[in-house]
């Protein structure tokens, strides 16, 4: 059973990257969903997450309007389009997914972890 991030690196302010996290070993769509960062000195955050009983997303205000998440169950798959990045989005960005999906903002709730990939913000 397996996470993979990636997609991440060095962008300009108001440039756009898209994150992937692709599964190995079980099937994205029986799982919630989270996107997280972490950026240096401060505590893993919530970016983005879906639900797996409906599909939803939910977007943390800091990121709404810019980030769009999206499943390709097909790819087993899981995207991150980011849009309109700012350097205050500099951050380890991890993917993880949560059998249950009940408190999708909860990082300890999640079940398994991509290894992070990074991107940096910056001109």
């Amino acid at each position: 059973v397996q996470l993979q991030a990636f997609g991440g690196g060095l962008v300009q302010p108001g440039g756009s990257l898209r994150l992937s996290c692709a599964a190995s070993g079980f099937t994205l769509d029986d799982y919630a969903i989270g996107w997280f960062r972490q950026a240096p000195g401060k505590e893993r955050e919530g970016v983005s997450c879906i639900s797996s009983s409906d599909g939803t997303t939910y977007y943390a205000d800091s990121v709404k309007g810019r980030f769009t998440m999206s499943r390709d169950n097909a790819k087993n798959t899981v995207y991150l389009q980011m849009n309109s990045l700012k350097p205050e989005d500099t951050a380890v960005y991890y993917c993880a997914a949560d059998l249950y999906g009940i408190r999708l903002w909860v990082p300890d709730d999640y079940d398994y972890w991509g290894q992070g990939t990074l991107v940096t913000v910056s001109s």
